[in-house]
């Protein structure tokens, strides 16, 4: 068999850098990685410079105590008198005794009015039993239901004992169990 002549290698050129690694090296070296980092440094630099608001002086931002001076009417009016009720404990839902409501009310009047708050105290407990038995539980779940709650039982309490006795209730005691 006759042999196959030998093909003649390219010689291979000296290589350009120190490493000897090949002439088609891409990337870009530390070169590469100074421009980025000055790229960084400049955009994180126009970031900051250009999208913080102006410094705002500190005599606008703030108003003299005079032009701030409102006076507020104090809730607690002098003059009124609060009527503690007997305590309520009733069963919520319709399903047997599972859950009960444990609360203590307060009506709001003037002095004069105390009396008549203690002698319809009966009617009184019992307008708010009317209105709280027909509550079901998933009614306590809103949190909206609560400032409802108290504006039904000043409601109940004006029917019974009228608009000039009765100024509104507090809940001054509410379990649910």
């Amino acid at each position: 068999m006759a042999k196959k002549p030998d093909k003649p290698k390219p010689e291979k050129a000296p290589a350009a850098d120190a490493g000897g690694g090949d002439a088609k090296k891409g990337g870009g070296g530390m070169i590469g990685l100074l421009m980025l980092g000055a790229a960084s440094l400049a955009s994180s630099f126009g970031l900051f410079y250009f999208l913080t608001p102006a410094p705002v002086d500190a005599a606008a931002a703030c108003p003299a105590p005079e032009v701030v001076a409102e006076t507020t009417t104090p809730l607690a009016a002098p003059g009124q008198s609060y009527v503690e009720l007997k305590e309520i404990l009733i069963t919520v839902g319709s399903t047997p005794a599972t859950r009960y409501l444990k609360m203590n009310v307060s009506v709001v009047t003037d002095a004069a009015g105390a009396q008549a708050v203690k002698n319809a105290e009966p009617m009184l407990i019992d307008a708010f039993n009317t209105y709280l038995r027909a509550l079901e539980l998933e009614d306590f779940e809103n949190p909206a239901f609560y400032s409802n709650l108290r504006e039904q039982l000043a409601r109940r309490s004006e029917l019974v004992l009228g608009n000039s006795v009765s100024k509104g209730v507090l809940i001054t005691e509410f379990l649910l169990r």
